[in-house]
């Protein structure tokens, strides 16, 4: 099929995500042929340097050999097998290693295939907990003003963006949004950590009037990834677990997008020395390789819904839950992380990535830069209408996948971006920023 047939199908049988599809007449999307390292090629022989981790989940590149190596010997083996009566090693092998891993007292996992799907499973298992445990009014839940947990109905109930839930509210179950602790709120002089325990206050007051009908708080630890990374100070996290704590409120850590070292630690939790009831992880988990999701818990939730009566069981199923090819691949991606020394590695390419950005931080449109872990992010002032679109176009022309999220710039590359490849992805932010 030659280039112009291929686009043209393309356009007709492929329904992209969060996509503008009429948007694609003008810009055919581009196609990538394949992948190495931190950078993806595209069928005219250009390569784009994937400043995004291709959407915020790939931690070591395209291609690697050491994933891929798994997943081969995998192949050989068993590809999948359904987990309802039945297990596989891999599952087995990681969810012992995920419960060694996280933090406090999380012994029990539910796998499911996506983000969204895995915190569905724990608004569901929190709720069901609630109505097992004598407590059947706590059926609400709360979430934090700019909270993304996902698109499916539960996860959009939960979700406080209006371009992704405007049109759906009607379908919608209702929750109670709290003021978020993304410091770009805070007032003139107020620091990152006094304005995060403003918000906590708000929540306190909230919960104070309204625990007896709340089964959980979710959020995302320490950054709000589809407001274009909104940060806190981890003190909102200790404040809430606290506040959870006293009154009988489950907390539940949507860690998709910020585990597995993103935020500066394997898990955002461990910065504020918390342990939530519900630690939610997908993403990088596989390293970006397959689709796998898991939901963690302690055991006084387990130990809710282990009865003889079927009943009482939880009741909720996804057909390739626990894929054995998808957790040999998470496998894989957590020896990298624990042989190769990641989380330290990664401090060091964050200091080195800050010193390259100054002059983008320096830059006199941009405003609100900050760094968390492996993320980098600020905004643009007085941006053009169609700036998202003109940003993320020039982008292809200096080499860098990058897709900013309204006038918000944000990088999030693979750990395995070395000094050449921060200098030039750098040097190419500043040049659109002149440009555009």
């Amino acid at each position: 099929m030659n280039d112009k047939k291929s686009a043209l199908h393309n356009r007709c049988a492929v329904w992209h995500p969060c996509t503008q599809m009429k948007h694609h007449e003008a810009y055919p999307p581009v196609l990538i042929t394949r992948g190495k390292g931190i950078w993806l090629h595209d069928a005219d022989g250009k390569r784009y340097l994937d400043t995004i981790s291709s959407w915020w989940v790939n931690l070591f590149g395209h291609c690697n050999p050491r994933i891929n190596a798994a997943i081969i010997d995998q192949l050989g083996k068993l590809e999948h097998a359904m987990l309802a009566g039945l297990a596989h090693e891999p599952v087995v092998e990681l969810s012992a290693r995920l419960s060694t891993i996280t933090p406090g007292d999380l012994s029990h996992c539910f796998y499911a295939s996506d983000g969204a799907s895995a915190n569905e499973i724990a608004l569901k298992m929190s709720f069901h907990y609630w109505q097992q445990s004598g407590f059947p009014q706590k059926t609400q839940f709360v979430n934090l003003q700019n909270g993304y947990h996902g698109e499916t109905l539960g996860a959009l109930s939960v979700t406080d963006v209006p371009i992704f839930r405007q049109v759906y509210a009607p379908l919608l179950r209702p929750a109670h949004v709290v003021r978020t602790p993304d410091w770009r709120f805070a007032e003139t002089g107020e620091t990152p950590e006094a304005y995060a325990l403003r918000a906590a206050a708000e929540l306190e007051k909230h919960l104070a009037e309204h625990h007896a009908s709340t089964a959980a708080l979710i959020l995302e630890p320490l950054v709000q990834g589809a407001v274009g990374m909104g940060m806190y100070h981890p003190v909102y996290l200790q404040r809430a677990r606290e506040i959870c704590n006293t009154y009988r409120v489950h907390l539940i850590a949507d860690e998709i997008a910020v585990g597995f070292g993103r935020t500066g630690t394997l898990f955002a939790c461990e910065q504020a020395a918390v342990t939530p009831d519900f630690m939610c992880l997908a993403k990088g988990l596989s390293g970006g390789y397959l689709p796998l999701s898991v939901v963690l818990t302690n055991d006084t939730v387990y130990q809710t819904f282990y009865n003889d009566q079927a009943s009482r069981a939880f009741l909720h199923s996804h057909s390739h839950s626990g894929n054995a090819l998808a957790c040999r691949a998470a496998l894989a991606t957590l020896d990298i992380i624990e042989q190769d020394n990641v989380i330290e590695m990664n401090r060091h390419k964050a200091g080195f990535l800050n010193q390259c950005l100054q002059p983008v931080q320096a830059h006199p449109s941009v405003r609100h830069f900050r760094n968390c872990g492996m993320i980098w992010a600020f905004e643009v002032e007085n941006p053009q209408p169609d700036f998202t679109h003109r940003f993320a176009q020039a982008g292809l022309k200096h080499q860098l996948l990058i897709r900013p999220m309204g006038n918000s710039v944000y990088i999030m590359p693979p750990y395995i971006i070395n000094e050449e490849e921060m200098v030039l992805m750098s040097q190419a932010i500043l040049n659109i920023l002149n440009e555009i």
